[in-house]
């Protein structure tokens, strides 16, 4: 079996305010939706993450799981190059890269969850 988590790349991206959730349809068929709260809350940026030793490949499985401090509006998104997505938050954080391969990592679905 192959792994196409290791080089993910978006074939659509949606950002739907009204179901406040971010869709990304990938390449290799998989589609992920992430609540915008839990994926404000799971920014990988080194302020947010405690150092940059914690911003490593490595992950909490459970971060998307984990009840929001509190609700956020995405403002602005843009991609990142070709690597990634920049949100700017309700809160004001922008510094945050969401790489391809991070969100593909972080997906919550039940299928991801379990490997």
């Amino acid at each position: 079996m192959v792994d196409n988590r290791s080089k993910p790349r978006p074939a659509n991206i949606v950002l739907n305010r009204e179901k406040h959730e971010l869709q990304i349809d990938w390449q290799d068929g998989h589609t992920s939706h992430y609540p915008l709260d839990e994926l404000r809350e799971a920014c990988p940026c080194a302020t947010c993450r405690g150092g940059h030793e914690f911003m490593g490949p490595d992950h909490d499985p459970d971060l998307l799981s984990l009840q929001p401090v509190r609700s956020y509006q995405v403002e602005g998104m843009q991609l990142a190059g070709n690597y990634a997505l920049q949100f700017v938050w309700s809160d004001g954080h922008d510094s945050g890269f969401y790489s391809w391969e991070y969100l593909r990592r972080i997906c919550p679905c039940a299928e991801c969850t379990q490997q």
